[in-house]
């Protein structure tokens, strides 16, 4: 099913969104935050699937990926604007609570919208980052996940990144997916970020980033993580537990990576209707 396009007003312009929509009644509607350096699309796969059970699937294409909101500011890209922007998207749809599903950076606003505005998030489901305030832990004292973050340096780098990463039609780019995404799925994404003005606005989260110390999240919530993930480490990952005081399930995938809406749709669309029950 194609999704509909909306446009959603927000502080800094308008969001491009995707709404894949249910065939017959919605009985859920699940509000998915991709990543970097992806897109909405990425989760065109798990919202085929989604769909088909009743569940209605809306992806932003968040701050500094959408074209009409693109600050130059990089302190436009707190995480408390990129929330604000998630609720406007809540808000047009005319609703007062969603399902939350993020990914990648977009597991990180999701995880600070279930924090800071439970009464807005019925449930939450995250895939590969942990918890905000474990990972914090896990970069301050785990060599392994230091390790697994150094590119943090470069990405922070405003300029340098950019010409790192488009070099030679944007080789390191496409190379991040290790091959796990469709190539349709990576041309859609790099239609976004392969330029040098979307890439900017997509490295500013890095830039914007700061050490968060979030609460505990009371919502129900599901964790997903890869065991392959070659960005997280699973001390940060095991912790995550000590800060979900609601129901929680932690699916940890053995052998699985990064890219997991993309890699294990199957997998990604079952753990969110189990949360959503």
């Amino acid at each position: 099913m194609d999704p509909q396009h909306l446009t959603v007003d927000v502080a800094v312009g308008h969001l491009d969104v995707l709404d894949w929509d249910t065939d017959g009644p919605t009985r859920d509607t699940v509000l998915a935050l991709h990543g970097f350096p992806e897109s909405a699309w990425e989760w065109a796969p798990v919202a085929e699937i989604l769909t088909e059970q009743g569940i209605r699937v809306v992806a932003p294409t968040q701050r500094g990926y959408s074209a009409a909101a693109r600050p130059l500011d990089v302190g436009a890209y707190a995480i408390e604007h990129l929330s604000a922007d998630a609720l406007a998207v809540v808000d047009h749809l005319g609703l007062e609570r969603v399902h939350v599903l993020g990914h990648d950076w977009g597991a990180s606003v999701a995880w600070w919208l279930a924090a800071h505005h439970p009464d807005r998030v019925d449930t939450l489901s995250v895939i590969s980052i942990p918890h905000l305030s474990a990972f914090t832990e896990a970069l301050d004292t785990d060599p392994d996940q230091q390790a697994r973050s150094v590119y943090f340096e470069l990405f922070r780098q405003e300029g340098k990144a950019e010409d790192v990463l488009l070099e030679g039609g944007a080789h390191r780019l496409r190379a991040m997916f290790g091959g796990e995404v469709a190539d349709d799925q990576l041309e859609k994404h790099l239609a976004v970020v392969g330029d040098r003005a979307g890439l900017t606005g997509a490295l500013n989260w890095y830039r914007a980033m700061r050490r968060y110390n979030l609460p505990a999240v009371t919502v129900p919530t599901t964790f997903v993580w890869g065991d392959g993930d070659m960005a997280v480490a699973r001390s940060g990952a095991e912790a995550t537990a000590s800060w979900v005081t609601g129901d929680y399930r932690f699916v940890p995938i053995p052998g699985s990576g990064h890219w997991l809406p993309e890699q294990d749709p199957e997998l990604v669309a079952a753990e969110v209707l189990s949360r959503i029950g």
